[in-house]
């Protein structure tokens, strides 16, 4: 039998699961390298043997993307299977091209090879792109299923920055699991807004595992919560892709965005109180003409602080959700929003007063705005933000992450929080997307016919 020597292109993600779902003990082909790109401190170590496999007793090196070109004349690559996200498709046939002429095929996996089945219930919700308010749409589903009576279990899209062996799967219901499992800035923000909730988090490398695992919890409904604008890595009973008129038009140019739109039940146009009604309108005509038939609702995502007079004429350091602002392509995020409404004088450029890799972060993010992307994929990124905000000169740091910073790195001004929540406008409403499914799901229930049964 030949044997077909592969490369997967990824970022930490998307890229392990398409491995451990399609390519792990499959005689068929050999895995000679990742590559990484996005994610920082992810290439130069090594996919580990415990989660590798058999076939692979030393594990994958994870290699730059930078040595794709040479990795496949030397390895004699056959094929490269390109396992990332939040990228434009004109961005994808570049890298295709490169593949193609350095002498391998070019590969995409679809939901066909990579989506695993669950035992109970599950909703997934992803978006378009980074950034559309995917996090606070999860947050708003999780509380209306437990308001029809369903308790509910979330799975999160990897963010596996330390040792992989260890993070195969994670378990996170209290901040002390954040803290035992050395959870980054962006982990948490993700994580901490569910166990505020009462709902158990599951994350990690291994998506078979995690599933399994969050089967057996106590809880009647699985909602996958996605990352960037990547597929569920499950069969979902209902797929809601939340889009973004800020920047519309993208759900249609951006990997795997489209192809989110174009699996979705329902769609999510947020951001509808700051956005242009022409932008609005422009991705409803994409979604009738994409998906036509689609439930489409529409929503805001309001912001608050605890005390707007304290912004009121004041120069403010705006600190907004990192990954929005770098492979999101954002300039601004709720921060600057909130700056403008409250009344602030000022927004101070952090750019001046950048340290270390968050120097490096401006630099290969040039779209950036005057705003300082909360970095912290490592202790030493997570001093360098501190940092960075403390040599800012400001009145006060306006922190608009999903988490409060304030626990994580030392600020030396007044601060303060930024907060966010779905908003439906009018009807339908997103408890009108759920509750079809679950009178569905509980009639076929008495006739013994639910997903898993036998």
């Amino acid at each position: 039998m030949s044997t077909d020597r592969i490369v997967i292109m990824g970022a930490a993600g998307r890229d392990f699961h398409n491995f451990n779902t399609y390519f792990r003990d499959n005689p068929s082909y050999d895995v000679v390298a990742f590559t990484a790109t996005q994610i920082p401190d992810i290439e130069g170590r090594v996919y580990p043997p415990e989660l590798a496999g058999s076939q692979y007793p030393e594990g994958i090196p994870i290699v730059p993307e930078s040595e794709l070109d040479t990795l496949i004349r030397e390895k004699g690559v056959d094929q490269v299977v390109f396992s990332y996200s939040d990228v434009s498709h004109e961005y994808v046939m570049h890298k295709a091209s490169a593949v193609l002429v350095a002498g391998a095929d070019f590969r995409l996996m679809g939901i066909g090879t990579t989506t695993l089945a669950s035992t109970k219930p599950l909703l997934s919700i992803c978006a378009v792109r980074t950034g559309c308010g995917k996090s606070q749409t999860t947050r708003r589903v999780c509380d209306l299923v437990q308001e029809l009576g369903k308790s509910v279990v979330v799975i999160r899209h990897p963010m596996p920055y330390g040792d992989l062996a260890e993070q195969a799967c994670q378990r996170f219901a209290t901040y002390e699991d954040l803290d035992r499992h050395k959870c980054t800035i962006e982990e948490r923000e993700e994580y901490e807004p569910h166990i505020d909730r009462g709902v158990v988090v599951y994350a990690g490398v291994d998506y078979g595992q995690i599933l399994r695992a969050a089967e057996k919890e106590d809880a009647d409904v699985i909602v996958w919560d996605g990352g960037n604008n990547d597929l569920p890595f499950y069969i979902p009973d209902l797929h809601i892709v939340v889009t973004d008129p800020h920047r519309a038009g993208h759900e249609l140019t951006y990997h795997p965005g489209e192809a989110n739109l174009r699996l979705a039940d329902a769609v999510v146009i947020n951001k509808i109180d700051t956005a242009s009604p022409d932008d609005v309108n422009l991705i409803r005509e994409n979604v009738a003409r994409v998906k036509p038939g689609c439930t489409v609702v529409e929503a805001a995502s309001p912001v608050f602080v605890d005390d707007p007079a304290a912004l009121r004429g004041k120069s403010l350091l705006v600190v907004e959700d990192g990954p929005t602002l770098t492979h999101g392509g954002m300039a601004f995020g709720a921060g600057i929003v909130a700056a403008r409404r409250f009344g602030a004088a000022e927004i101070v450029d952090p750019r001046p007063y950048a340290v270390g890799s968050i120097v490096d972060t401006f630099e290969k993010y040039p779209t950036t705005g005057p705003v300082l992307p909360a970095m912290g994929y490592s202790d030493k990124q997570r001093e360098e933000l501190g940092e960075t905000i403390r040599n800012t000169p400001c009145d006060v740091v306006l922190i608009a992450t999903p988490i409060d910073l304030r626990r994580v790195v030392e600020i030396d001004k007044p601060s303060q929080r930024v907060r966010y929540e779905l908003q439906e406008i009018g009807k339908p409403g997103l408890m009108d997307v759920l509750s079809p499914v679950f009178s569905e799901r509980d009639a076929s229930a008495v006739d013994g016919s639910e997903k898993g049964d036998a």
